[in-house]
């Protein structure tokens, strides 16, 4: 019997996209000194590649590999999306060929905010599929980090359904969330930087300035001056260590000020770069803290320019709770050691460099990736395929 492992699908894929032949992958965010020779060889690990072509961008390459088999580009996209060449984490997935798409360029457009992390271009596209003129969807992603940016764009082939699902589904619930919907802006997501070659496409790589909200040209969401999260409905009670706490969990980024206003039930927390807290808001937006949902959205204004950048440390634990088990003080004072030992040495938590062998490469093409769990998911990867 033949098990066979499928990657999670993200970025781009058009509506209906099917891989089921697909034998190509494509790779973003490839670092400035990964050559094409060092990129054929991280995707020989693999398995046989019929073909690599790398593009060179001023800030970062992608490219696009051919293997003999789909099996193996399968694994590609399961086992080296994320990994780091030159400490930079490549983007991989299926590559399609820009046929696939339908032009949209004549269609009705409208803007769609406040997504989920987890809905993708298929879920959006899906949720607005009662229209039987919707056309495309596309949610735009974050190219350095692979995320969902919060927001994209749904295309009509009819202006009437467009302004339809406007009126009709404007603060709905998608996911865990209320919708925003409204007309794009004159060319919004016409920008959407299309990287192509040999009639391949970008998969991941929707990380466009273009597309915004009637009116938003100048908002928060596209002004990298703005880095601090406002953070609403928190219970009397919270103070800013519980607040700290919470958003130190998140791993959203580095903290550098954190106020709360008690009374009032706000606070603010200041991320050191806008990306940290845009990512901040998309993850904690809808928690829960001392049992309420909170709100998070960007503060007012914007972080004034030489303020100064310092990460806070790592905020104190929680007070531990009385009447627990002998078993539940282990637990605890096991967390607090850990935690103390990770704010003493960061490095413990740092990554490791792999040896040659993990890959079955040489020592050059193994010096640029540095990920100590690259061989524990390859192996696993390898397993999952493995006829039993």
């Amino acid at each position: 019997m033949f098990m066979q492992i499928e990657p999670v699908v993200s970025g781009n894929l058009p509506p209906g996209f099917d891989s089921s032949t697909c034998r190509s992958v494509y790779v973003g965010n490839i670092h400035l000194q990964v050559t094409e020779t060092l990129l054929h060889e991280v995707f020989q690990s693999i398995g046989p590649v019929e073909g690599c072509k790398l593009i060179r961008k001023e800030k970062s390459s992608f490219g696009f590999v051919d293997y003999y088999d789909r099996r193996s580009a399968t694994l590609a996209i399961v086992s080296l999306n994320g990994r780091q060449l030159f400490g930079q984490p490549i983007k991989v997935n299926w590559a399609y060929t820009s046929t696939q798409r339908e032009d949209t360029s004549a269609h009705f457009n409208i803007f769609v905010g406040d997504l989920c992390p987890e809905v993708t271009d298929a879920a959006l596209f899906a949720f607005f599929s009662g229209y039987s003129t919707c056309s495309d969807a596309r949610v735009m992603w974050d190219q350095k980090t692979g995320r969902s940016r919060g927001f994209g764009f749904v295309s009509f082939r009819n202006q009437q359904d467009a302004q339809n699902a406007i009126n009709d589904l404007n603060g709905k619930w998608l996911g865990n969330r209320q919708i925003r919907c409204n007309w794009a802006t004159k060319g919004a997501n016409a920008g959407e930087e299309k990287q192509s070659v040999d009639s391949k496409v970008d998969l991941t790589n929707s990380s466009s300035e273009a597309g915004k909200e009637n009116g938003s040209e100048d908002g928060p969401e596209n002004n990298p001056q703005f880095t601090t999260v406002y953070v609403g409905n928190l219970p009397h009670e919270a103070n800013s260590n519980d607040v700290h706490r919470f958003f130190h969990s998140l791993g959203a980024g580095s903290i550098e000020e954190v106020r709360v206003t008690r009374d009032k039930g706000f606070g603010f927390v200041r991320y050191s770069t806008h990306e940290e807290a845009a990512l901040a808001i998309q993850m904690g937006n809808g928690q829960l803290i001392g049992g309420r949902q909170i709100k998070c959205s960007w503060g007012s204004k914007p972080t004034p320019p030489g303020t100064a950048s310092a990460p806070l440390p790592p905020p104190a634990p929680a007070p531990f709770p009385t009447g627990m088990s002998a078993a539940d003080l282990l637990a605890y004072q096991r967390t607090l050691a850990l935690s103390k030992m990770a704010a003493a040495n960061p490095a413990l938590m740092g990554q490791h460099a792999l040896k040659p062998a993990s890959l079955g490469m040489d020592a050059g093409a193994s010096q640029a990736i540095y990920d100590g769990g690259f061989q524990g998911a390859n192996a696993a990867a390898q397993q999952q395929l493995m006829y039993y």
